[in-house]
């Protein structure tokens, strides 16, 4: 059965973040990594359980796939799969989401 998969709002501004800072730069590139992050994304329908547990967070239910440099978040429901965050690998994750829980 196909899961639905839903972005969150911080999500969404995380990617357009990541977008806006890339195209600065190289607007094809932008444009590159938000088709392979939603890709990534849309493919959580069916394959949900293909990503990795986020290590910070201990949690199965809790999962990431990397796109280029970056994390694709999301939590896993009986339904639907929540994109939670998009954030950089270098970013220390644990600050971060203090600052904008999730």
């Amino acid at each position: 059965m196909a899961l639905k998969v839903a972005w969150s709002s911080a999500a969404l501004r995380d990617l357009e973040t990541a977008a806006d800072y890339i195209a600065r730069d190289s607007a094809r590139y932008a444009s590159v990594l938000v088709r392979e992050a939603i890709d990534a994304a849309r493919s959580l329908n069916i394959l949900a359980k293909r990503g990795r547990v986020v290590p910070e967070m201990h949690d199965p239910a809790i999962r990431e796939l990397f796109v280029c440099n970056y994390r694709l978040i999301y939590r896993m429901a009986p339904r639907v799969v929540y994109v939670i965050g998009f954030i950089h690998g270098s970013r220390d994750l644990w600050s971060l989401w203090k600052r904008e829980p999730r």
